[in-house]
């Protein structure tokens, strides 16, 4: 380690060094590396308060004559550069929010390797090597920057040019990007919607253009009107200067700019990071890796009742997220691959077992290391690394799953511990002897289990999944698909927690939920029958008490408590009574009670962000709760109106809307008129709906007469017009 730019980020040089050279980078042209630091602060916030915030950038420099490392290379050491960026200022998401006191932040490192045949040079070769340090987890916007940066100090290799770097990001304008509550993110995140809440971002742009206009008048109060001026060479025909401000194209990502090295360098920025989310990754790619190999040629596993949940022929991606669940040891081997491509598939595996839901797992996560770390690593317990050395797969204590990147394998050590016998899991036997697991986790005995083997619901989730990735779904629908997958998981748990124990620390609220305070009560996960809930409970039970004593169990224990500090609703169970209008055959009156008693609890903004966080895209949106327009009561359907009216003015609400469907629509507008008393259509126990049709000529809606003069929906059992 020979730089680092403005002062040292880690007192472990050595360490830093060999991180940021890692094995065979001199086989490969360009390698791109992530790791992270843990580092305590709290001296340096003492001497300096503005280091909160610092990123920093370190440049190592390695030559090589041969391909092989030895102990004779030469060695010309990084350099690094801190980034003060003022969360105030720029508007950056706040980290500790989402790390949610687990210590302080962790240092996220993105590491670029670069290697240039020189025959100049003692081994034939130089390999250069420049890091960027920061506690922004979304550092992969700073990979075109690395890109240039290191090109330059090929050419000039000092720490002037680590310094024009350093400058150069900490220039970064993040003023502009609004920010975004709890609940605003969750349904964020949950959209693939390009502008959903671009009213913030207007905002923000009214605000600015605001200031600066008043400011333009204090400083020139003899021209006010002085920035809408032609400038003397332009002419009436001249093109229209762009605007100065825009509205992004997609408000998932807010679009800045950096300018380095006199290069305007366009940088996205996530306007809404998810737990446990680190760098650019793709959970996509990720599944197929080890998805294809087990369609074309399964091979069985090693029984565990953690792991395999669905038996021997259980989907390793469902292995893998049951070993991160339980906190097993799990390595990712790349062998003879990019030590960027396993650090990758190490932060998709971590953002697939939070599913945006649970953390604890990037903080014991190592994207890249070696051999030389082994003795740390295995102090760490449930540790997920990645490693290039195909050594680690000789010794399989040293760890409890092996993925093998290139081959698309998952692999269950045979010196894993095996799965102890828990209190829960006794008391479940007794009380459901019919339903309980056997050794291996597996339910043998339960009713009618012949005609469903899946009694977790895994194997039909993932070949969903495999579904959605087939039809080109994106990247932000499979990630919505784990996160409910996810939440399904945690719900379970607290259902079981209540049964064996007659509590759970998994959900809070309980009291208030039951009671029915708008003429509903109950909460938690629903299930169509008492033979389901049995039979999924009995399947889950190894895996649920494998989490229980787990880092993220206790960290999710203390998100809820946060979170529910923060609900805006909290007498009503939102997802509880939502499940029983899609899962449950309800009667008229059950029905009516959960209309009247969302239109009674969703009012205020916040109110309608809770209610949308349940009611996802990819979990149907807003239909169950649009078919309170078809209900026989005249009371409920205007209750429902009412809700809708309240969702519609939402700014988010109103994409949610717009996903419904013309049918619904048509429902929406005929009950609105019936609720004011000018319909015109006889109105009975059944539903009347009456759609006008555009003209021939190509006019509106309601431009000429109705092909289509009325559909009328009957209620089985009942007597209507």
């Amino acid at each position: 380690m020979e730089h680092q730019y403005p002062g040292a980020i880690s007192g472990d040089e050595n360490m830093l060094a060999e991180l940021m050279l890692p094995d065979q980078a001199h086989v490969r042209n360009q390698d791109w590396t992530i790791f992270f630091l843990h580092k305590d602060t709290s001296e340096e916030v003492e001497k300096e308060p503005l280091a909160k915030e610092q990123n920093q950038v370190t440049e190592g420099e390695k030559k090589r004559d041969g391909e092989a490392a030895d102990t004779d290379e030469e060695f010309d050491t990084p350099e690094s550069t801190d980034e003060e960026e003022s969360k105030k200022e720029t508007g950056a998401p706040e980290e500790t929010e989402l790390e949610g006191g687990e210590g302080p932040p962790l240092i996220y490192v993105l590491n670029l390797v670069n290697t240039k045949q020189d025959t100049s040079a003692k081994r034939g070769a130089v390999v250069k090597a420049m890091a960027i340090c920061t506690r922004h987890s979304f550092l992969h916007i700073y990979k075109p920057l690395l890109l240039l940066a290191l090109e330059e100090y090929f050419k000039s290799p000092f720490p002037e040019t680590l310094a024009l770097l350093f400058d150069a990001v900490n220039s970064m304008d993040l003023s502009l990007m609004p920010r975004l509550s709890t609940l605003e993110r969750h349904v964020l995140q949950a959209s693939d919607t390009k502008d959903l809440f671009v009213e913030k971002f207007e905002r923000m742009i009214q605000q600015r253009l605001a200031e600066e206009s008043r400011s333009n008048s204090v400083s020139s109060p003899d021209s006010p009107t002085k920035s809408t001026q032609p400038t003397p060479n332009s002419t009436p025909n001249s093109t229209p200067q762009a605007p100065k401000y825009t509205i992004p194209r997609d408000t998932h990502e807010f679009e800045s700019r950096v300018v380095y090295n006199q290069i305007p360098i366009p940088i996205k920025v996530p306007t809404s990071i998810s737990p446990e989310t680190v760098g650019d990754f793709s959970l996509i790619k990720l599944i197929q890796a080890f998805s294809v190999p087990h369609a074309s040629s399964p091979q069985p596993f090693m029984l565990h009742p953690h792991l395999t949940t669905n038996g021997a022929y259980t989907h390793p991606i469902i292995v893998l997220v049951n070993a991160m669940l339980t906190q097993k040891r799990v390595i990712f081997l790349g062998h003879n691959r990019p030590s960027g491509e396993v650090a990758e598939a190490v932060l998709a595996a971590c953002a697939l077992a939070s599913g945006g839901v649970l953390r604890g797992f990037t903080r014991h996560a190592f994207p890249y290391t070696d051999l030389t770390k082994i003795a740390d690593l295995l102090n760490v317990p449930g540790f997920i690394a990645g490693v290039t050395n195909p050594a680690f797969a000789m010794h399989p204590e040293w760890w409890d799953v092996l993925c093998d990147v290139p081959t698309g394998r998952v692999k269950i050590s045979n010196r894993i511990e095996p799965a102890p016998t828990t209190e829960g899991l006794m008391y479940f036997q007794q009380q459901n002897p019919n339903y309980a697991p056997n050794a291996n986790g597996i339910v043998t005995g339960a009713p009618s289990l012949s005609t469903s083997p899946d009694s977790t619901g895994d194997a039909a989730f993932i070949d969903d999944l495999l579904r959605s990735i087939a039809s080109r779904h994106g990247e932000c629908v499979i990630r919505s698909k784990w996160r409910d997958y996810i939440t399904k998981f945690t719900r379970i748990a607290a259902a079981f927690e209540e049964s064996v124990y007659g509590a759970s620390a998994l959900y809070i609220g309980a009291s208030e939920a039951d009671a029915g305070a708008h003429g509903v009560r109950g909460h938690g996960y629903v299930w169509p029958d008492e033979m389901t809930r049995l039979r999924e409970l009995g399947a889950n039970v190894c895996r649920i008490e494998g989490w229980r004593n787990t880092r993220s169990y206790y960290a999710f224990i203390q998100d809820l408590a946060a979170l529910w500090e923060r609900r805006p609703i909290r007498a009503l169970d939102l997802a509880h009574q939502h499940d029983r209008l899609r899962s449950l055959k309800l009667s008229h009156e059950d029905s009516g009670a959960i209309y009247l008693a969302l239109a009674a609890s969703v009012r205020s903004y916040d109110e309608v962000c809770q209610l949308l966080t349940v009611t996802p895209e990819s979990n149907a949106g807003l239909f169950y709760v649009s078919l309170g327009l078809f209900h026989p009561d005249p009371r409920v359907r205007a209750a429902t109106i009412e809700l809708l009216d309240r969702v519609v003015g939402h700014e988010a609400g109103r994409h949610f809307w717009g996903h419904l469907g013309r049918f619904t629509k048509a429902a929406y507008a005929r009950a609105k008129r019936e609720a004011k008393g000018s319909s015109g259509f006889s109105v009975g126990l059944g539903l009347g709906l009456a759609m006008e049709s555009p003209v021939e000529n190509g006019g509106g809606w309601g431009a000429g007469p109705a092909r289509l003069d009325a559909m009328v929906l009957g209620d089985g059992g009942t007597k209507g017009n």
